[in-house]
């Protein structure tokens, strides 16, 4: 089982903005008062590109509460998705109030678990997978092993599509490519450039017959503006990521 660290939340106000922090200075998930489900930082908008692959997800599982942008922007803009957060600490869960995050209904749950353990249950259960689980060293190593990776295709149903955020300096960066390769046969995509240092990585388990939507987006990422995945540079990736989320937004105004 993944073991807790002793560095404890840390919530800190800091230029109109509330900050969860597992050391001082490395934001780990932002949120604005004025606009709790806003997403703030660039690496959450970007993760939302998932719905280029799978507009309309029937049940999208979480692993990583943090502060709950991903959750709360999901649960407000995709009111027909049921949500399910996998969080390893209870410190974190006894935050959400402090986060704005909705409570536990029947379209939304977070559950206190080892999140490796738990997706060995879910099998073909998801239409989309978001692995942004950190603790203070960066990616736990129990979330970055070619088991997991495994597990998470099996959570998937067919054409359901996995959105990993992994940073280019961590260590285990080339090895986490390697293996999510390996587990969804060299079936990803990135946008380079979107979200700086956090490399957001898509996966799909292909569907039953050929031609499903989310493996046709995934090859089409993955050949456009090559070798450059996406369309080709950075800002057009960042500028499509903010276009994503805005176009969100905008449908239930």
């Amino acid at each position: 089982m993944t073991s807790v660290p002793d560095n404890r939340p840390l919530v800190r106000h800091r230029r109109g903005r509330l900050s969860l922090e597992f050391t001082p200075g490395e934001v780990q998930s932002q949120m604005d008062p004025a606009d709790p489900d806003a997403l703030v930082l660039a690496y959450a908008r970007a993760m939302m590109c998932f719905v280029l692959f799978k507009p309309r997800p029937e049940h999208i599982v979480m692993v990583g509460l943090g502060g709950g942008s991903l959750a709360k922007f999901c649960y407000r803009y995709l009111p027909h998705t049921r949500i399910t957060v996998l969080e390893l600490r209870a410190d974190v869960i006894a935050l959400r109030e402090r986060f704005a995050i909705p409570p536990d209904n029947e379209r939304f749950r977070v559950i206190q678990c080892d999140a490796a353990a738990y997706m060995k249950e879910l099998k073909g259960s998801a239409d989309v997978l978001l692995v942004d689980g950190f603790d203070a060293n960066g990616l736990p190593n129990a979330l970055a092993t070619e088991h997991f990776y495994a597990d998470c295709r099996r959570a998937l149903r067919p054409d359901g599509v996995l959105a990993a955020n992994v940073f280019n300096y961590d260590p285990k960066y080339r090895s986490v490519l390697v293996r999510l390769g390996n587990a969804f046969h060299d079936r990803i995509c990135q946008f380079t450039g979107i979200a700086g240092n956090n490399h957001i990585l898509f996966a799909v388990r292909p569907a039953g017959t050929p031609g499903g939507p989310a493996s046709v987006m995934q090859r089409k990422v993955a050949a456009w503006g090559s070798p450059t995945p996406g369309l080709g540079f950075g800002l057009a990736n960042r500028l499509l990521a903010i276009y994503t989320v805005a176009r969100l937004r905008k449908a239930l105004l």
